[in-house]
């Protein structure tokens, strides 16, 4: 498609699912001036947007009926077939021309699938999933990874720019998926090493404010280490990223792996580890609760850090 100019006063935004992330990445495109209508499952956790301005719709389908730009953002590839491609999904509301984000992470041949057929319908599909956590939402320091029309790709830099720092464009349908895959590879490998070494620097009566400091800016440096080891020592185990969602992403990657042929034991480790996190009911905490399962197997109450 040919790249189009957005802005405020003439295009109007659709955003389905303001969950932990969803809901700060709608507000910037609000608190920029955008027209926008939402849509959540549960209707009550889009209240604070709508006090802010922004409209309520019923279904995906009518956000996608007044809406230019739709973005989605909901938690499983479930989810996103369900709001994207069921019976009042947002392929059934929308016009020709219509451009249709889905930044939920979920499977890259949904995203290709979605391409498709929003195709057959005039309408374009990106699929461009993040990271960067709570953190990242509330200040608009997310990465954002594209796959899709480079037209469309350009027409939607500037509202990406409202939501993220990084923003790269990796091919087409399905390619931002696979980065995001990327991403949760080396994301469950970092984890593994921080709740490790947190658990040795414990054992050893070291002062973990102190070695964080000293490690942090280092060669073992690493986004887990500087944000969510100091909420690990705080015993702040609330969600950035539910131990529920990782799961899933975890699953896609092996499925994905396994088609492919690869072996990727190290992602199969942490997916079992994060298993036993979930059985012992941490599945709504953030993935930092890997370190509850670790202290556990090593007889630790973290609860006394």
């Amino acid at each position: 498609m040919k790249t189009k100019t957005v802005a405020p006063e003439s295009t109007r935004i659709g955003w389905i699912g303001t969950g932990v992330m969803g809901y700060s990445m709608c507000g910037h495109l609000l608190s920029a001036g955008y027209k926008t209508t939402v849509y959540n499952r549960s209707a009550s956790k889009a209240d604070g947007l709508i006090a802010k301005g922004a409209t309520k719709a019923k279904t995906p389908g009518e956000v996608a009926a007044q809406s230019d730009i739709v973005f989605t953002m909901v938690g499983t590839p479930t989810d996103v077939r369900e709001v994207i491609l069921g019976e009042h999904g947002v392929l059934s509301g929308c016009k020709p021309d219509t451009i249709l984000v889905d930044m939920s992470t979920s499977q890259p041949s949904l995203a290709v699938e979605i391409a498709k057929k929003a195709s057959m319908m005039g309408v374009t599909s990106v699929d461009a999933p993040v990271s960067g956590g709570d953190i990242g939402a509330k200040n608009a320091l997310l990465s954002i990874m594209v796959g899709g029309d480079a037209g469309a790709f350009a027409t939607l830099e500037p509202l990406f720019k409202l939501m993220g720092k990084t923003i790269v464009h990796q091919g087409g349908p399905g390619r931002g998926q696979h980065a995001k895959m990327v991403n949760q590879i080396l994301v469950a490998n970092n984890m593994m090493g921080t709740c490790e070494a947190l658990l040795y620097a414990y054992r050893a009566g070291m002062n973990l404010e102190t070695v964080l400091k000293s490690v942090s800016s280092g060669a073992a440096g690493s986004w887990s280490l500087s944000n969510l080891g100091p909420r690990m020592i705080a015993g702040d185990f609330e969600p950035g990223f539910y131990v529920e969602h990782f799961l899933k992403d975890m699953k896609i990657i092996l499925d994905e792996a396994s088609a492919m042929r690869l072996s990727l034991p190290g992602l199969g480790l942490a997916h079992q580890l994060y298993q036993a996190v979930a059985a012992h009911g941490h599945d709504r905490c953030g993935t930092q609760a890997l370190l509850l399962g670790l202290a556990q197997l090593n007889n630790i109450d973290w609860k006394i850090v």
